[in-house]
């Protein structure tokens, strides 16, 4: 499986299993972050992690506080895709990193981005 992501007419595929997505809250200027698997089912998110709380960061069902993040497993099946809607309004848009190489995606207004599985090039 291979991860593809999508901005307009700009594509790129990453030949990888797992991302870690990560922004920080528009308002409450929080941390956030997210392990994901690439699986042939989609998308499967494995840990969130939220740097404090605040309003509307309410600490979800069963986080445990770990030095200052607010640690759980999301209680979500496969998704076929994350879709990041670029407004630009969020300032530095998302980091998506995975083997060690990382890439900022929607800091601009522009095109919505899709993220989603994809069958690995022969």
């Amino acid at each position: 499986m291979s991860l593809c992501i999508a901005a307009g007419s700009k594509a790129v595929t990453m030949a990888v299993a797992a991302f870690t997505l990560s922004w920080t809250h528009s308002v409450e200027k929080t941390r956030w972050e997210e392990d994901w698997l690439v699986t042939p089912a989609g998308l499967e998110i494995v840990e969130a992690r939220v740097r404090g709380s605040g309003a509307g960061m309410e600490p979800a069902e069963g986080a445990r506080l770990v030095d200052g993040w607010w640690i759980y497993v999301p209680r979500l099946g496969p998704q076929p895709s994350v879709v990041l809607a670029a407004s630009g309004a969020t300032g530095a848009g998302w980091t998506l990193c995975a083997e060690g190489r990382c890439m900022t995606l929607g800091a601009e207004a522009g095109e919505t981005v899709v993220i989603r599985a994809c069958a690995a090039k022969p």
